[in-house]
């Protein structure tokens, strides 16, 4: 099942969308007014989000929505990342960076790399702008499958769109925090599917195209079946020896780099799509 966030009359709504019929939870169940609302109901009767959710379909009525009415499908307390999951990011951060050593260690490490990502207030939903940093010369999506996770547990999947600063970054690895974490630098959604909705998380088709101007700038495609680390092991050192928050979203890795002479531009649109979860779009805008 997939999950929207939308509004309707002035409030916020829950919708899934089964059997290709879009529903609206909140309206059988008002207090159902987001994911967090469901994935904690699902938490407290001992179920999942997906069966609690197939419970209400008979009662909630079907609905129209439009993609450009979506909000924020999760809004995670806080968003985490790993980093050097893929050979390709292994490869694209040794290339930047002057001490290439340091990412073909972690690459091989038992340890994966967990680091802070975003708050609320620096996330945003699709079709809201991605931000590009004003004193950065290099910068780059990075498509993403997301983990959303309710009291350290993954309830559900969508897509992420992990901006950075290659360029500052590259100067020193110490600067990551800054080359990361900033005004609009990630992106969340479409939608979040059930984590019972994805058969394998491990071999699931992804696309990311960018556009400029009216053309394609940037076209490829690749499989989470590349990544070197399993989305349970992420999590779990995401969970290990830290206060994780009772709604979060841990992105799992960069699967596809743009060559080093690319870098986005404001007013580039950047469209990131995984299969059986959705595409995010999203404008680019600098900050």
């Amino acid at each position: 099942m997939r999950y929207y966030r939308t509004e309707r009359n002035g409030d916020a709504h829950l919708l899934v969308v089964a059997r290709d019929r879009a529903h609206d939870l909140t309206a059988v169940k008002p207090r159902l007014r987001s994911f967090r609302d469901l994935a904690a109901a699902a938490d407290v009767a001992d179920t999942g989000v997906d069966a609690l959710a197939a419970d209400l379909l008979a009662d909630a009525p079907v609905v129209e929505f439009s993609v450009v009415d979506l909000e924020r499908p999760v809004r995670a307390e806080e968003v985490w990342a790993a980093g050097v999951t893929y050979e390709i990011s292994e490869q694209a951060r040794e290339a930047e960076s002057g001490m290439a050593d340091v990412y073909l260690d972690v690459y091989d490490a038992e340890r994966p790399e967990i680091f802070f990502k975003a708050t609320p207030s620096r996330t945003v939903g699709p079709r809201e702008a991605v931000g590009v940093r004003g004193d950065s010369d290099w910068n780059v999506p990075e498509p993403e499958l997301g983990l959303v996770l309710y009291d350290g547990e993954i309830v559900g999947y969508t897509v992420g769109n992990d901006v950075s600063s290659r360029a500052i970054e590259g100067e020193n690895p110490l600067y990551l925090p800054q080359a990361k974490v900033y005004d609009r630098c990630c992106a969340i959604g479409p939608c979040v599917v059930g984590a019972g909705g994805v058969d394998d998380p491990h071999d699931l088709g992804m696309s990311m195209r960018i556009e400029r101007d009216g053309e394609t700038v940037f076209d490829d495609a690749t499989s989470t079946a590349e990544m070197a680390r399993s989305c349970e092991e992420l999590a779990r050192y995401w969970r290990a020896h830290n206060a994780v928050p009772e709604l979060g979203v841990l992105l799992t890795g960069t699967s596809l780099v743009p060559e080093e002479q690319f870098t986005l531009q404001p007013g580039d649109t950047v469209r990131i799509d995984i299969e059986g979860i959705g595409e995010l779009v999203n404008p680019v805008v600098e900050v």
